[in-house]
């Protein structure tokens, strides 16, 4: 496992780290503990020393997961939660520095943790990112000793651009990979310029790119998958990256061609050839998903001929239905 700097936050982190949306079971069908459990312990085995979970993940149950793997860990494992997703409906208005400062101190309580590590608002409306007030509450947590460092979760660039505009937003974590482009124009400049630690969130897109999946494939009912391509629950990029399906697995097709059988390992790779980015957070159901994952560290760095494919497989597929949106 290789290791980067996240940003201005001095966390020496793996390269590779561990999304866990789905940890311990898949999207939609439930949780199991020993699953989860022995999926955290292989990825902390294996090197990974950045995990990442949210509150409303499992309702509280990934969080309680990862907080007892790493409380048996010898080596020192950074974590990173998110808070603000609990607030119904999720709108701006509902958002005060009192509501936040309660999803904080319970998440402390589901991680049995004194300190987070890496506290994130988790996609709030935009609107969020231009009251102050709710940025400045999380300077009283730090002085509190409750959080070492803030981030944000973003659905737009526009968003990210905005909140690196605060001096005390360390982190930015973002959807970046083969058919998300955006980031790396505007948004990977201004980043480098403040040493903001980039973590990209949905490297996968949603599993489009390990080229397991095919027109018959099927997705359980309450898997976002299958109810939300459209957006009918939650900003539609979060789903396939917000590529149409069927398009996808076309564009999947011309990768295949390129890869071979190493497209996970691949697509892993293309976004750690960005040196703006500190980690990738895949995320893994099972242990076969995670091992297939960290190998994408040791894997061979891209030519520069594999990497125009890459460009040219997203202009000819992607760019013209998705670039704009986010």
């Amino acid at each position: 496992m290789k290791y980067r700097l996240l940003g201005k936050t001095g966390y020496k982190i793996s390269e590779v780290s561990l999304g866990t949306w789905q940890v311990g079971g898949k999207w939609g069908s439930g949780f199991n503990e020993n699953t989860a459990a022995e999926i955290l312990n292989k990825a902390i085995d294996s090197g990974i020393n950045f995990i990442d979970t949210a509150d409303v993940y499992e309702g509280g149950l990934s969080e309680k997961a990862v907080g007892k793997a790493v409380k048996f860990s010898d080596q020192k494992i950074y974590i990173a939660t998110k808070c603000g997703r609990q607030i119904n409906p999720h709108t701006s208005e509902g958002y005060t520095p009192k509501a936040l400062r309660t999803f904080v101190e319970s998440s402390l309580k589901n991680l049995d943790l004194e300190i987070i590590d890496l506290i994130q608002l988790h996609c709030p409306p935009t609107e969020v990112y231009y009251r102050p007030e709710i940025f400045s509450l999380f300077d009283d947590l730090k002085k509190e000793g409750k959080i070492g460092a803030l981030g944000v979760s973003v659905e737009k660039v526009e968003e990210g651009l905005k909140a690196i505009e605060y001096d005390n937003v360390d982190t930015v974590q973002i959807i970046f990979n083969m058919f998300r482009q955006r980031p790396n124009e505007l948004f990977f400049e201004q980043a480098k310029k403040k040493n903001i630690g980039i973590i990209a969130r949905v490297p996968l897109a949603s599993g489009l790119l390990t080229g397991k999946f095919s027109r018959n494939s099927e997705f359980h009912k309450d898997d976002h998958r299958n109810f939300n391509r459209n957006g009918e629950v939650f900003d539609k990029g979060e789903t396939f990256s917000g590529v149409d399906f069927e398009l996808g697995l076309k564009a999947v097709k011309e990768l295949e061609d390129i890869f071979g059988t190493h497209l996970t390992q691949a697509a892993l790779k293309w976004v750690l050839m960005h040196d703006e980015v500190s980690c990738v957070i895949p995320g893994a159901s099972k242990l076969t998903h995670l091992v297939s994952n960290i190998k994408a560290s040791d894997y061979d760095l891209l030519s520069e001929k594999e990497m125009s494919e890459v460009r040219s497989v997203y202009e000819t597929y992607i760019r013209n239905s998705v670039h704009h949106l986010w």
